[in-house]
């Protein structure tokens, strides 16, 4: 049985890193591409609710049919379930490969990640895929090759259900990395997030920029550091995010 791969992200339909990423699963299957016509970084898991979305078909031959979505990444996995798989899921779904790093805090507010996370949630063994540079020109020579590595790794044993797996990729040649590593999700902050401008009739606005402030320099199995010494980090993440151990601390402590 042919496999069935859904494609998403969250910079857009037209995006050089969902090109890169489809032709890299070409061999693996049967794909369906569903990502949003506009970028919709910093969207997390966020829904398109009170107003309608729209489902274009861009492209359609053997083997792979492009949709562009209206909404957001989560949106579009939902779409792709409702309207096209039928709610009867792919066989996988990867996400990416996003402009920009997803490491470390950032992978809180990522549309790439919550794609993917959305379709853990129904049942998909899911991966989101990042490369460590904004720039439109950013060489992808890793990202491609070690790419298909995790790529085969992830279909021969995929991940457990309610869990997704986070890859970050410096973007470098194959010849300077180090090394693939699992990681965990590194700590660290945002800071001085705003510029204040003045619009041409003197009145203040605020453009987002920010400043990473690294909170654990010195540990080596935090994703952003790894990254930053020429590593793949790869962070599997889980949709439940109870703190169990806390649960158990609180109802000893607290007088309910």
């Amino acid at each position: 049985m042919t496999r069935r791969i859904l494609i998403t992200n969250d910079d857009g339909v037209k995006s050089i890193g969902i090109g890169i990423l489809t032709e890299i699963m070409r061999p693996y299957g049967q794909i369906t591409v569903v990502a949003p016509f506009e970028p919709q970084s910093g969207m997390s898991a966020a829904l398109t609710i009170g107003k309608p979305l729209r489902l274009t078909e861009l492209k359609s031959e053997k083997n792979l049919k492009i949709y562009a979505c209206t909404g957001t990444p989560a949106d579009c996995v939902k779409m792709a379930m409702n309207k096209i798989f039928n709610n009867k899921a792919p066989d996988i779904l990867v996400s990416g490969i996003n402009h920009g790093a997803n490491a470390s805090v950032a992978s809180l507010y990522s549309g790439t990640l919550g794609a993917a996370a959305e379709g853990t949630i129904y049942g998909i063994p899911s991966i989101g895929f990042s490369l460590i540079s904004h720039d439109p020109k950013a060489n992808f020579e890793a990202a491609i090759h070690f790419g298909k590595i995790i790529v085969d790794n992830f279909i021969k044993t995929p991940p457990k259900p309610d869990i997704y797996l986070n890859v970050n990729i410096p973007a470098t040649t194959k010849e300077e990395i180090k090394g693939v590593k699992f990681s965990k999700q590194g700590r660290g902050q945002w800071i001085n997030e705003f510029e204040e401008r003045k619009d041409p009739y003197g009145s203040s606005y605020y453009w987002m920029t920010g400043e990473f402030l690294n909170i654990e320099p010195q540990n080596k199995l935090a994703d952003h550091n790894l990254v930053s010494d020429n590593y793949i980090s790869i962070v599997p993440h889980k949709i439940d995010t109870t703190d169990y151990q806390e649960i158990t601390r609180l109802e000893e402590l607290w007088k309910l």
